[in-house]
């Protein structure tokens, strides 16, 4: 008898590029065409720009988690785990399973998009004693770990101690960076209202960049507005400084300052995932380089989008521009993935990538905020109006906008709350906890892998 089997779709990673991409695939190819399967640890897509929000405990983490089952339509394979590897040559991807199981998942068709992790430096301490704020899991560590601290200053009888709670340092002067120091900012700036044995004087927040200005994609006014409404909250903003060493209870900075602190907050960028290395493929600053049509050169049927990939940026017209690596983008690349892959199927053209970039907003709590869409330069409440409507309509779900609308209101009329659900644990959590970049194979160890369970199966 013979078994017509159905071509392999394999997408790894459920980020924005990740997601678009299934559920474009799940709208308009028939389950007869085509087997897709979606490789993530979480059945949920995170909408990273909020995360700040969740740290200052504005939105709860559910909010920006969405479910992948949720959908009525949903019918795609998820394996729960990481991709620790891809056989291009072989069509296998090697995956660690969130029980350190690892499984090889043959593909017919194999769409990169395992997003980024966050770029650290050989900087001593760094990863021992900073906190990141790119999963959920840190940014709800991060807010629990910012009440302790007031908690235990507010304990403290020792002078010394009290003020190194109170000092907070967040490194990178970027959309996250920012966002971080102002929203936590908001939150100590309230909760300190609450501790009437502490003096609000002694609550110091230090944003540092290694660049000359802040958020330099704004402009010069429009980042010297968001600089002014920092400064006048009371943050020290330092430019063209670094962190030189981290300790656990201090950080020196290169300048030569020594700063008492116990939070150190790093958002100071992001790289490709350590996946992409283990391909063996030409890279653009660390990330793959691809055709317009997100295709690698030379691999029939292997895609790359997102974070991960340097995307020719065709609407820009400039030679060797790659499209950044935003949202935006990414949302748009995954559906326009998804339509190559189906062209690709059924024999079809496929078509190159082209979208120009709508512009940029930056929520910095409260009434404040610095957007500029479409070009158009805002400040203030008409900032933050297309600021919040911007991620409103972005979520893709109804009852992910109806949480974060409600979690506004809510925050909006009855202010801050100041509770630690629990989080943080005895043991501290740091970089190094969260992103497993130690997990992944080099190219030979993947091609001995796969040849490995090859000659296991005859």
């Amino acid at each position: 008898m013979n078994t017509v089997t159905r071509p392999r779709i394999l997408v790894v990673g459920a980020g924005f590029a990740g997601v678009e991409c299934v559920r474009r695939l799940e709208r308009k190819l028939s389950p007869e065409e085509a087997d897709v399967t979606l490789v993530t640890p979480f059945a949920y897509q995170l909408y990273l720009p909020l995360l700040p929000q969740v740290a200052s405990g504005v939105l709860t983490p559910q909010s920006i988690a969405v479910s992948l089952r949720r959908s009525k339509k949903y019918r795609t394979r998820i394996i729960p785990g990481g991709a620790i590897g891809v056989d291009l040559k072989a069509k296998v991807c090697v995956i660690r399973t969130i029980t350190d199981e690892i499984v090889d998942e043959p593909y017919d068709y194999i769409v990169l998009a395992p997003g980024s992790i966050t770029r650290t430096f050989d900087i001593p301490g760094l990863t021992d004693h900073a906190f990141g704020m790119k999963t959920l899991a840190e940014a709800a560590y991060v807010r629990d770990h910012v009440i302790s601290q007031l908690d235990l200053a507010d304990a403290s009888q020792d002078p010394a101690e009290r003020a190194s709670r109170l000092q907070f340092v967040v490194v990178g002067g970027g959309y996250a960076g920012t966002e971080t120091a102002a929203c936590l900012q908001r939150l100590t700036h309230a909760a300190v209202k609450r501790y009437p044995r502490l003096d609000p004087g002694l609550i110091k927040w230090h944003l540092i960049d290694i660049a000359p200005k802040l958020m330099p994609e704004l402009g010069d006014k429009l980042g010297s507005s968001a600089q002014e409404v920092l400064r006048k909250r009371g943050i020290e903003i330092s430019l063209g400084v670094s962190i030189a060493k981290a300790g656990p209870e201090e950080v020196t900075f290169t300048d030569g300052r020594v700063i008492p602190t116990r939070t150190l907050i790093w958002t100071a960028g992001v790289v490709a995932s350590p996946l992409i290395a283990t391909l063996g493929a030409e890279t653009v600053r660390g990330r793959l380089a691809v055709t317009a049509d997100m295709c690698l050169p030379g691999h029939d049927g292997v895609f790359a989008l997102g974070d991960a990939a340097a995307v020719p940026d065709r609407a820009k017209g400039e030679e060797g521009a790659v499209c950044p690596p935003t949202a935006q983008h990414a949302m748009r690349q995954g559906k326009h993935v998804a339509d190559n892959v189906i062209a690709t199927l059924r024999g079809q053209a496929m078509s190159p990538y082209v979208h120009k970039d709508l512009g940029l907003v930056v929520d910095l709590g409260g009434k404040d905020a610095v957007s500029k869409p479409l070009g158009i330069p805002l400040r203030g409440v008409p900032a933050q109006a297309v600021a919040r409507g911007y991620h409103w309509q972005a979520l893709r779900t109804g009852v992910a906008k109806t949480r974060v609308m409600t979690n506004w209101v809510l925050n909006a009329l009855a202010g801050d709350d100041f509770v630690r659900t629990g989080f943080q644990a005895r043991k501290p959590a740091k970089l190094k906890d969260f992103e497993y970049t130690d997990s992944y194979l080099t190219p030979d160890q993947v091609q001995a892998h796969v040849q490995g369970s090859e000659r296991l199966d005859r």
